[in-house]
């Protein structure tokens, strides 16, 4: 069936007029909610709806609830980005955006609640927002939403987030494939997605056979901040005291972080690699840092604004589809803050070698 059948179809089983059926499977915003129902109704039960899926957004409004700070650039750039991930990834189709900010724990339920009541929100975008009440609330409310960067843990809700479980475990991999067993790990853990990349660097420890020791591999701030990062490096160095006994690697938890563990190896008198390997994740992609190329497991950041609505699309398309969440891989970006180093050798306590047995 061609589509101008489909379209024809369509409008003889619903009573709408050709020219109604078409706006609406365009996308265009000039038809009403009810026409909408009707054609989509109509098309999922003819099997029509399959060859729609990568056509245009059906639907005029959306809401995008997110932190506060995820408005200004200069508060947030990561979920800023995603912001202009999703603008972009909606440019093609005419859908009005609007914004809401909630808090990412304890969010105003009734703001929340008010915002998706509104008939003019047809489809919900979350990001960032843990608060477990909004994710009942908005399951409940039963339109179309999608989370990004979070979990609903009732399964109820679509989600895409990247892998950060995995992206932690493929950097600390990295790190020790380069020769490194002594890796210290400077983390920020104020969101239950830097907790998941922590439990991957704890799992690539396990699968080396490497005990992780907290007060050895793991110094934690409250801010992904250069100066917060430099400061508890600083603090931590000092307490070691024996210069053969720092790591041989950091892991930083992003960046900027990654800028302030550099300044702080820099004014102890440690190179970087020469001294001590930097690497990092993050989503900022900062290719230097005080002329040192930096390795990092890039985080996908402007994919995930594009994926949120191809699953929003998804969720239009089928209603009844169970949820999932879909994880976005990393990308390692090899450059020079990483050393290579031979791994430390022991020598057998008991030696039964002996180059004579083999003479001739």
């Amino acid at each position: 069936m061609n589509g101008k059948l489909k379209i024809q179809e369509i409008a003889r089983q619903t009573g709408l007029s050709i020219s109604t059926v078409s706006r609406v499977l365009a996308g265009k915003a000039n038809t009403s909610a009810e026409a909408r129902h009707k054609v989509l109704a109509c098309a999922q039960q003819n099997g029509i709806l399959q060859g729609l899926s990568n056509g245009r957004l059906m639907l005029n409004n959306v809401m995008v609830f997110a932190p506060q700070r995820a408005f200004d650039v200069r508060t947030d750039i990561f979920y800023h980005k995603v912001i202009q991930g999703i603008t972009a990834a909606l440019a093609e189709h005419e859908v009005r955006i609007r914004y809401c900010g909630l808090e990412e724990q304890h969010s105003d339920g009734a703001l929340f609640l008010e915002k998706m009541s509104d008939p003019q929100t047809e489809a919900a975008l979350i990001i960032g927002i843990d608060d477990e009440h909004i994710h009942q609330l908005a399951a409940d409310l039963h339109k179309p939403c999608v989370l990004i960067n979070c979990t609903d843990r009732q399964m109820r809700l679509d989600s895409v987030s990247p892998d950060h479980q995995l992206i932690g475990e493929f950097s600390a991999n990295y790190l020790i494939q380069q020769g490194h067993s002594h890796i210290l790990n400077l983390q920020c853990l104020r969101r239950h997605t830097m907790e998941l990349r922590l439990a991957g660097i704890r799992q690539a420890y396990a699968q080396h056979n490497i005990a992780f020791d907290e007060g050895r591999h793991l110094v934690t701030t409250s801010g992904f901040g250069s100066e917060e990062a430099e400061q508890a490096l600083t603090t931590f160095i000092n307490q070691v005291g024996q210069r053969s006994q720092l790591p041989t690697a950091i892991l930083a938890g992003g960046d900027y972080m990654a800028v302030g563990a550099v300044k702080a190896l820099n004014k102890l008198g440690l190179n970087v690699p020469t001294d001590i390997s930097v690497m990092s994740t993050d989503g900022f992609n900062l290719a230097e840092i005080h002329d040192v190329p930096l390795t990092s497991v890039h985080v996908p950041r402007d994919e995930l604004g594009h994926e949120a609505i191809q699953l929003l699309q998804r969720r239009m398309l089928r209603a009844d589809a169970p949820p999932c969440n879909l994880l976005l891989h990393g990308k390692l970006a090899v450059r020079a803050s990483v050393k290579r180093i031979s791994p430390h050798k022991t020598s057998p306590a008991v030696s039964t070698h002996d180059h004579r047995l083999y003479d001739v």
